[in-house]
Order: structure tokens, then C-alpha cells, then sequence
């Protein structure tokens, strides 16, 4: 699982309030604020927590997890532009 802080830090990285994560993740905006509001591991239900993770990873976040340089959140590379027309020609 993530961490509060993790959760908060992709929440800047893709420029989204806890509404926006609210309406992605259809996690109440309410909970998401109570779970933000304390430090620590993301509390809460697992499918509560997995249901933010994946709305944060379809926005592009990926999690970090704990390998000796500590947890962090980082957003995915994306295809360079000629690669991605290649692949739209294959399918």
C-alpha cells in the first residue's frame, strides 16, 4: 500500500484537487480528505486505496516503492511522438 504522502504528491504531479481524484476514483471527496488528513500509510478499506491507486496510475502516476532511496510517486514516460504513430499504424 501507499503512503498519505505518496497519495498527495501524485495528487500535485497531475495537477488534480481531492474533487478531481474524487470523480476519477469514485472514492466521496469526504473520505478522501479524512484519509488525507492524517501522515503514514493511506489508512482506510483496500478497495478503498485501490481504487485511488488506480485512478492516479490511468492519470499516468507511478508508484515508487521503498528501495533504499525511499518511496516516491513519478510520472510515466510517455511514447515519443513517431513511436506512437507506428504503433496506431499497427493496430
Amino acid at each position: 500500500m501507499i503512503s498519505v504522502r505518496q497519495m498527495k504528491a501524485a495528487r500535485a504531479l497531475v495537477a488534480w484537487s481531492q474533487g478531481d481524484l474524487a470523480t476519477a476514483s469514485g472514492v466521496s471527496e469526504p473520505t478522501i480528505a479524512r484519509l488525507e488528513s492524517e501522515d503514514g500509510p493511506l489508512g482506510g478499506r483496500l478497495e478503498t486505496g485501490e481504487k485511488l491507486i488506480a485512478a492516479l496510475e490511468t492519470a499516468g502516476v507511478e508508484f515508487i516503492v521503498e528501495n533504499g532511496g525511499g518511496p516516491g510517486v513519478r510520472l510515466r514516460k510517455l511514447p515519443l511522438p513517431d513511436q506512437t504513430q507506428k504503433n496506431r499504424q499497427k493496430s
